[in-house]
C-alpha cells in the first residue's frame, strides 16, 4: 500500500495513494495504523483524497484505529472522502463514529 505520513500541527497525516482500501490492502493499513499509536502517535488523520473505493474491510482497519487511538486518549479522524467513499460510512452509519472534514483545512481551523 502506498502511504505518506506527514506531522502537521499536532496530527500526523496518512495520505493514502491508492484508489481502492479493500481485502487486499486493509490489512497493511490497519497494522501501520496500530504500529503507530503503539509508537505514541495517537492523534491522526486519515486523508482519503485519492481513494474512490472502500469496501468492509477497509472501514474495519479505520475502525480499529480509531477505537485504538481512543483507548489512548487519541483520535483517528478522516478528511476529503470522495462522495462514493463517503456514501459506505452513511450506509454503515460510521460518519456518526468518525470525524469526517472536507479537507485538511477544515480539520485545523476545528482545532484552534
Amino acid at each position: 500500500m502506498k502511504l505518506n505520513l506527514e506531522k502537521i500541527k499536532d496530527c500526523y497525516v496518512i495520505f493514502i495513494q491508492e484508489e481502492r482500501i479493500d481485502a487486499h490492502n486493509s490489512g497493511e493499513l490497519k497494522e501501520y495504523i496500530l504500529h503507530m499509536i503503539e509508537q505514541g502517535q495517537v492523534n491522526i488523520i486519515v486523508q482519503l483524497e485519492s481513494v474512490r473505493f472502500i469496501d468492509s474491510s477497509g472501514l474495519g482497519a479505520l475502525l480499529s484505529g480509531y477505537k485504538h487511538a481512543a483507548a489512548k486518549s487519541g483520535k483517528l479522524a478522516l478528511a476529503c472522502c470522495k462522495q462514493q467513499v463517503l456514501s459506505m460510512f452513511e450506509l454503515t452509519r460510521l460518519n456518526r463514529v468518525f470525524e469526517i472534514y472536507a479537507d485538511l483545512n477544515e480539520v485545523f481551523e476545528n482545532e484552534a
